[in-house]
């Protein structure tokens, strides 16, 4: 394949308006916050993240990315990228970084390994503001289980009087 066929098929746009060569540059920011990451990690001074660690920070990653890709509050960060309607729910605007960037707005996966590498990198960067914001986004999380086990419940009992 010829140079100019390998950029072709980097540049050609899906039909979803996105080019490979889009989520390659998503991909190369990410691994750049990784590297971040990774640097902080390393310097003397870092405190490591302990097991017991995880689960708070899944859990306050849980809430992070639920916030942006589902939430009312969030919308702010989806509406440059994402067509949001009743009819059509929500669909990336535009094509090119525009749609991708709209795709992982969207997506609780995607924007959860961001969210992920954000609330890990602040924990190693700045433990006790990094500990303070994973247990008020783990404390949320908490809230949103205990909330659907409580809709779960009552929608039961209600299904078990009628």
């Amino acid at each position: 394949m010829t140079v100019t066929e390998t950029q072709s098929r980097l540049t050609r746009r899906a039909e979803n308006g996105v080019a490979p060569i889009d989520y390659g540059k998503l991909n190369a920011v990410y691994g750049a916050v990784l590297a971040a990451v990774v640097l902080a990690a390393r310097r003397p001074s870092a405190e490591s993240v302990r097991a017991p660690e995880l689960l708070p920070l899944g859990a306050a990653t849980f809430a992070l990315s639920k916030v942006i890709t589902k939430e009312k509050v969030g919308s702010f960060v989806r509406e440059p990228f994402v067509e949001e309607s009743a009819e059509n729910g929500r669909r990336p605007r535009g094509h090119g970084m525009r749609a991708a960037v709209g795709e992982l707005v969207t997506c609780s996966r995607c924007t959860g390994a961001w969210s992920a590498a954000a609330i890990v990198g602040l924990r190693v960067a700045s433990p006790t503001a990094g500990r303070a914001v994973s247990s008020v986004l783990a404390t949320s999380a908490l809230n949103d289980v205990m909330h659907a086990g409580f809709n779960w419940l009552t929608a039961r009992a209600d299904r078990a009087e009628a």
